[in-house]
């Protein structure tokens, strides 16, 4: 018997790999066609050379050549030191704000040695330089000062893709800069003794060590780290020869570097090549440390999803833990791949679940039904497991105020993580197990109760149409227990209703973008109860160069032993555990909050905020998720004063090229005591103005009109923020962008390729070709009824596969959540997608869905592709 499978709800801003065959036949009376639409991604750019000779080809070798990039947009590029496409330099020129931040991330690091560099223009000030040594996968640099930039990609050694992210970013301690403060020509080393095939002359003392490198001994002992010296400049160059170190490719921006930038560089260098030593355990620049403070959570400035539901006001009342002492924390279960339990962002953070995978080929842990809820990755080949429930649990619950990573919607609360979802999804039986142990029930497999069962239930799963009569009285016996059962509406864009979320008495949560529009994916219908932040990759509005997607905590198995990373994902996947972690924050102030009051919430849109029609809606619900609304409903259900609250709408303004006003209506939410008024609003930068309230209103509440004035500044993005004073209340800051200059918004994203596959991958048909608009239009002709997968990217490396890492790729619907096209008795047009360079945050973090290395692409037709098809 065949058991259906429910598939994760997510879009993954992350990579794929698969190709294509030859050409089919026309379509005939017993075939048919499948048509759309390959999207470029928002700001997203191809290198104008690389390595496969299919794609136009345009030098961007010196900086004369310099190929011009908009001031927030992601790049897929490929540089070569080696015989095959010699290519060793990539020049790009960019304006950019203060503060501002360049990313390198090097797809291939093995064998390979990049360094980024970046110069003002005017060369007012000295180039900055970052080294990857060999192994190394990220390079940085910051931008302080607001100017036009040469940026420069340069191999010293090897090969590779790579994505150069511009606009802003995760910072990445581990990287080498000579920006950083250190003191030129010394590094700190300690030796390891008993190095593999060590002779037993090996040299004892530190000065007899350091001499045998071409270094002087400055301090140290043995066994304990020592200070070494590069020397004069003469005795430098012989160092740095004798520890194998390549200089400067002749013509780059590392090249011409001033004495004391160079002798910097020299020593990062030299830093590299020794960490390559087997007699060396580690090796580092000698900074200079002074007292500093380090912000939290540094990649809270991606998590534009919580202000938009207005988190951070709801936080000035609960983060979700225990409001009083005897009341419980709020635990919210994840059902879905388990948890990568390791993940530093979710220490304290989660309590014992379980795994309910029965299947031990499913679950990939060597053997079924097991204590252990830690997820070890939903496919046996390395950097293609999903941690979808890693990422919805980061979304929930990430430990915030911690100087790292994210921020969860509820800090305080905990994450019961329950494993059912494993290698091509999971089952109705194996689900279900999962949520009636979560709830306290009794279950099919027996297994003992959780120590007290979860307040709430995340469920970021689907399927289309599946309704379960046995589901339905399961999910009816949680309710009836006292649990909130929250789940996403779906990623088809499709009125079918999705199970489980259309079950009555689960709530399901469909998804917005970033302007509170309905995301492109989301699934609709009269089952929709509320929308949440769900996503969209193919835009970037508020230019931070990271498509508009979710930021949350992943794993990352590429290297074939899973590490922490952090990922963008879209999808309902994303919206449902934002409304699952505001209702733990709604029953940290509300206890005995039950599920018939929440309804009752909902229902009276007493905790969202209207969208789309007035009143209720198949799209939107009762409208999007209102954190400080929620938690106030809930302090009210338990009879608590509700203290009042300022509320600003929209949370953010983000300025395109050509507009110049925008709108804030503030109101007040909650009760009167005590009085709240605002008492100022004011903007950060002079070229941002705020004036109101319209009409005039003794307490400052009412419409402000919010310009931007462009005139002389130069292009480029720029950010500033209004403030509101408050009397009564929190004060309340909005934040501004500002694009000046021409964007791309349509530009090929490189030599695409479009790929049908059968239903096990094997490769049926492919289209290929070139793009000016970024909209690479298909259509595959005598085509056969059955099931096929739609994929797409590109093979800047020349290898024959595309979607390696560092290239562009695609999926049909989404990425993260590859669905099969079905063609049945007639032709299937619309199966349009988004295809775009990884976005994953704080290094290489994929999550691929299909196999990366089953497939390969036919050779390339050289067609251009364009419009519709």
């Amino acid at each position: 018997m065949l058991r259906r499978a429910f598939a994760p709800l997510a879009v993954s801003v992350a990579l794929l790999a698969a190709c294509g065959g030859g050409k089919s036949s026309t379509t005939t009376a017993s075939t048919h066609r499948i048509t759309g639409t390959v999207s470029a991604a928002a700001a997203n750019e191809a290198d104008w050379d690389v390595a496969d000779p299919a794609a136009p080809s345009r030098s961007n070798d010196s900086l004369a050549q310099a190929q011009p990039l908009p001031s927030a947009v992601t790049v897929g590029g490929w540089v070569s030191n080696t015989n095959k496409a010699y290519d060793p330099v990539d020049d790009y020129r960019v304006s950019l704000a203060g503060g501002q931040r360049i990313t390198l991330a090097v797809a291939d690091p093995t064998g390979v040695e990049l360094t980024l560099c970046a110069e003002d223009v005017n060369k007012a000030r000295a180039a900055i330089c970052a080294v990857a040594a060999v192994g190394t996968a990220i390079l940085q640099i910051d931008v302080a000062t607001s100017d036009e930039y040469f940026v420069e990609v340069s191999a010293t050694t090897g090969a590779s893709s790579y994505t150069l992210s511009i606009g802003a970013g995760p910072a990445t301690a581990a990287v080498l800069r000579t920006d950083r403060e250190f003191v030129p020509g010394e590094v700190v080393v300690k030796f390891r003794d008993g190095a593999p095939g060590a002779a037993s002359t090996q040299p004892r003392t530190i000065p007899e060590r350091a001499r045998a490198l071409g270094l002087a001994a400055l301090a140290g002992a043995p066994g304990r780290p020592a200070l070494l010296g590069l020397g004069t400049a003469s005795e430098r160059g012989r160092a740095l020869a004798a520890l194998g170190v390549a200089s400067a490719q002749p013509g780059s921006l590392a090249a011409p570097l001033d004495a004391i930038q160079a002798e910097k560089l020299d020593t990062l260098r030299a830093v590299n090549a020794l960490r390559a030593r087997a007699d060396v355990e580690s090796a580092d620049p000698n900074y200079v440390f002074h007292p500093t403070l380090v912000p939290d959570d540094p990649l809270y400035r991606y998590q534009w999803d919580y202000p938009l539901m207005n988190l951070p006001q709801a936080w000035d009342l609960t983060q979700g833990g225990p409001m009083s002492s005897g009341d419980p924390t709020p635990i919210v279960a994840v059902v879905d791949t388990g948890v990568f339990l390791a993940h530093p962002d979710l220490q304290g953070q989660l309590v014992d679940g379980y795994d309910f995978i029965s299947d031990p080929l499913r679950a990939r842990d060597g053997d079924g039904v097991d204590p252990n809820p830690d997820d070890p990755g939903d496919d046996a080949t390395a950097g293609q497991s999903s941690f979808h429930g890693t990422h919805v649990a980061g979304t929930i619950a990430a430990r915030t105020n911690n100087g790292l990573g994210v921020a969860g919607v509820a800090p305080g609360a905990k994450v019961m993580p329950v494993r059912a979802l494993g290698v091509g999804g999971g089952t109705s039986f194996d689900i279900l197990q999962g949520v009636l142990w979560a709830a306290g029930l009794d279950n099919s497999i027996h297994t003992p109760p959780p120590a007290r069962r979860a307040d709430v239930i995340n469920l970021s799963l689907g399927c289309l149409g599946c309704y379960s009569q046995t589901e339905q009285d399961a999910f009816a016996a949680v309710r009836a227990a006292g649990v909130v059962v929250v789940a996403a509406a779906g990623n088809e864009n499709s009125g079918t209703a999705s199970y489980p979320a259309s079950y009555a008495g689960v709530i399901s949560v469909s998804a917005v973008d970033i302007q509170r529009a309905k995301a492109p994916y989301s699934n609709f219908g009269p089952n929709v109860d509320l929308a949440a932040p769900g996503g969209n990759s193919a835009t970037d509005l508020n230019n931070d160069g990271k498509p508009d997607g979710i930021a949350s905590t992943l794993a990352d198995d590429s290297s074939g032993t899973r590490k922490p990373a952090y990922a963008i994902y879209q999808g309902t996947s994303m919206a449902s555990p934002h409304v699952a972690g505001v209702v733990a924050l709604m029953k940290s102030v509300c206890p005995s909050l039950t599920p018939d009051q929440l309804d009752s919430l909902v229902s009276t849109d007493q905790i969202t905020v209207d969208l789309g029609v007035p009143g209720r809606d198949d799209v939107f619900g009762h409208g999007l998720i209102d954190a400080v609304m929620a938690v106030q409903g809930a302090q009210a259900q338990c009879g608590k004063p509700v203290a009042p609250a300022l509320q600003v709408t929209p949370p953010r303004i983000d300025f395109v090229p050509g507009q110049t006003s925008a709108q804030l209506e503030a109101t007040k939410t909650g009760g009167d005591v005590p009085v709240l008024s605002v008492t100022g609003v004011t903007a950060s930068e002079a070229w941002l103005s705020v004036s109101g309230p319209s009409p005039a209103t003794g307490n400052g509440l009412g419409t402000y009109t919010v310009t931007a004035n462009p005139n002389g500044l130069a292009d480029g993005v720029y950010s500033a923020h209004v403030d509101f004073a408050v009397q009564g209340g929190s004060s309340l800051s909005v934040p501004v962008t500002l694009q000046k200059g021409t964007r791309a918004t349509g530009g090929g994203i490189g030599y695409v390729y479009i790929l049908l596959l059968d239903s096990n991958l094997k490769p049926k048909d492919q289209r290929d070709g070139t793009s000016t608009t970024g909209q690479y239009g298909y259509a595959f002709t005598g085509v056969a009824d059955g099931s096929y997968y739609v994929a797409a990217g590109t093979d800047m490396d020349d290898d024959g596969e595309v979607c390696d890492a560092g290239e562009a790729c695609g999926a049909w619907p989404t990425l993260g959540a590859p669905t099969t096209v079905v063609v049945s008795g007639k032709d299937v047009d619309g199966i349009d997608f988004v295809i775009g360079f990884d976005a994953s945050l704080g290094g290489t973090s994929p999550a691929y869905l299909l196999p990366p290395r089953a497939l390969r692409r036919a050779a390339p037709t050289r067609t251009l592709l364009g419009g519709a098809p």
